[in-house]
């Protein structure tokens, strides 16, 4: 299996599993998550790409019935012991999910609803919110699109717009690590390629991981992409050979359509 060069590390998996009840969702993964880069997770439907995600954040935590073996670690740190706070872990690490979920609240609430559930100096001063709000929206590439009706519901918004909103309210909690679920399912083209520049961009500051069944938008977005299947990690490297020079046949056969 290739291992793009060496990279500051973010997250590494050694030997992880996932487990829900007696179905195993992942098998003893290796990989290790860059920083400042943009992983893309391609495979069919069932090969564990949601889970190992929702792993990241501890959201699989919410089924009792699932357990993890091996580890799991982000800045050497390993997210399963028991001093790691999930709760904690989550303003480090934000979701973005497939379906947009904007709160029955206007475009600014929205975007400082996070904020505001935490508390602390940023809350205080409404100049430090509205600028955060500025902040939030540009980094989305929604600004300009918004920026006149920031007092109205979020939930006026096109599909597209909802779902760079909900990234702004994630951004807007400045975390280290953006998850994405399949965030462009269901959109248009044109709001499609705004998530993706807005992700380009993003990556200078964060670090990202995009779980997508779009073969076409990890080959223009993610700098590395992994290939999973049926619960293993079936190749990972940089997406260029990954996309041009695969070494196992299944990933051929998955990019170019063959199957999947």
């Amino acid at each position: 299996m290739t291992t793009p060069s060496q990279k500051q590390v973010k997250i590494a998996a050694r030997q992880f599993s996932v487990f829900f009840g007696k179905s195993q969702a992942l098998r003893s993964i290796n990989l290790d998550i860059h920083a400042h880069a943009i992983l893309g997770i391609i495979g069919p439907s069932g090969s564990g790409k949601t889970s190992f995600l929702r792993a990241i954040n501890r959201l699989n935590d919410l089924n009792p019935d699932s357990r993890v073996e091996g580890t799991l670690t982000m800045d050497g740190e390993d997210l399963y012991q028991a001093s790691c706070d999930p709760v904690a872990l989550r303003r480090r690490v934000g979701m973005v999910f497939a379906l947009p979920v904007p709160l029955p609240m206007s475009i600014y609430e929205n975007v400082v609803y996070g904020l505001r559930l935490v508390g602390g100096e940023r809350t205080a001063r409404r100049s430090v919110l509205d600028q955060d709000v500025e902040t939030s929206l540009r980094a989305a590439f929604l600004w300009d699109e918004v920026k006149d009706r920031l007092h109205t519901s979020g939930l006026r918004l096109s599909g597209g717009q909802q779902q760079r909103l909900c990234l702004a309210r994630v951004l807007a909690m400045r975390p280290e690590v953006i998850l994405l679920d399949e965030p462009c399912s269901g959109l248009d083209p044109i709001s499609t390629a705004r998530i993706e520049e807005a992700l380009v961009s993003l990556k200078s500051q964060h670090t990202i991981v995009l779980v997508t069944n779009n073969t076409k938008q990890a080959a223009r977005v993610a700098d590395e992409t992994a290939f999973f299947l049926m619960g293993d990690l079936i190749e990972y490297g940089p997406t260029i050979q990954v996309f041009t020079t695969p070494e196992n046949r299944r990933t051929g056969d998955y990019v170019t359509g063959r199957f999947g």
